[in-house]
């Protein structure tokens, strides 16, 4: 008779985005393999997280929704979910936790945990039945659906401060809100904020680093009022001043072939996205494009000073040279 314990079977959530899959996830992977080291842990994702953790810990394994599989429009979004869930059910995982707060993980986590799986981290605050009572009497309000504060209950007993303006507040963690999310609101206190992906730099842009500074750059975000609107501006202005430029974050290119280029570069400009974490994995530094977005939220090595309006791509070119010569300064 075998009387060994079964093994732990882990299944972490962290869906969106692809910045947070990045810095949230990946850490967080690396903490629960740390904790659990005989257990088996399995991610579910969505669209290119699948890519960057693969990169990132390929000996783990994935379950990834598609970008086709996930409905825009409620109900069908609500039946793909439970699909998902199913699929779930049939794995027999020990331990569920989701570190997700966007609505439909939460979704997913709290149908999950009432059927009797075990469930812990972020899920919504009432049942699918409720859920369908209420988009059929058209009493579910679209705050509930779309503020997090509204939806989110949690086993993870700090996760209100999510929700207050903690930048404002003592001491300011290195990683800025990754770490913030993860120490102070998940309560994993102990864990490290790993991110590093290993892969080799792009041979032709090392190569023409011994020539002149090579800078990535990502002016575009999901949302509008992220954007940078003088990007073509500001890469013609670098070129000029003698810098190679690239650009290229729009998921046309592999993963992988993204990573091998930050490596290979001296700074990414970048608006506050996804690109920021990508060049963290890989030791690159970056200079964040601010906007409304109070830099000391994402804590990146450079940035510009908030502002509604956007600064001219002169300043910024201004801005790139002086850091470049201070760390030449500092190397000689």
């Amino acid at each position: 008779m075998n009387d060994a314990a079964p093994q732990q079977r882990i299944l972490l959530i962290r869906m969106l985005g692809l910045g947070d899959v990045t810095c949230i996830g990946i850490p967080a992977i690396r903490h629960f393999k740390k904790k659990f080291p005989e257990a088996e842990i399995t991610v579910l994702t969505y669209a290119a997280g699948k890519d960057i953790l693969e990169l990132a810990e390929p000996d783990v394994r994935i379950i990834s929704m598609e970008k086709g599989q996930w409905p825009d429009d409620f109900l069908p979004a609500i039946e793909a979910f439970l699909g998902l869930a199913e699929v779930i059910i049939g794995e027999s995982f020990t331990q569920i936790v989701n570190l997700d707060t966007w609505f439909m993980p939460c979704f997913l986590a709290r149908f999950l945990k009432d059927v009797g799986e075990t469930v812990s981290g972020n899920y919504l605050s009432i049942s699918l039945q409720e859920i369908i009572d209420g988009f059929q009497n058209q009493t579910l309000k679209p705050e509930y659906v779309n503020d997090p504060s509204e939806y989110i209950e949690s086993s993870f007993m700090s996760m209100p401060r999510w929700h207050s303006p903690w930048w404002e507040f003592g001491k300011l963690p290195d990683y800025g809100y990754p770490e913030f999310f993860l120490r102070s609101c998940c309560g994993f206190s102990d864990i490290e904020m790993d991110m590093e992906i290993d892969v080799p730099a792009n041979e032709r842009l090392n190569k023409m680093r011994g020539r002149k500074k090579v800078i990535a750059l990502a002016t575009s975000a999901r949302t509008e009022e992220r954007n940078y609107p003088y990007g073509d501006k500001l890469e013609a202005l670098l070129k000029k001043e003698g810098f190679e430029v690239w650009s290229g974050f729009d998921g046309s290119q592999p993963m992988r072939k993204t990573l091998s280029k930050l490596k290979a570069s001296d700074l990414l400009i970048t608006v506050p996205s996804a690109p920021q974490w990508l060049a963290t994995t890989v030791g690159c530094p970056s200079l964040v494009i601010s906007g409304i977005v109070d830099p000391r939220t994402l804590m990146p090595d450079f940035a510009t000073d908030p502002s509604e309006e956007a600064i001219s791509a002169e300043e910024l070119v201004e801005s790139v040279k002086s850091i470049f010569s201070e760390q030449q300064a500092v190397n000689e």
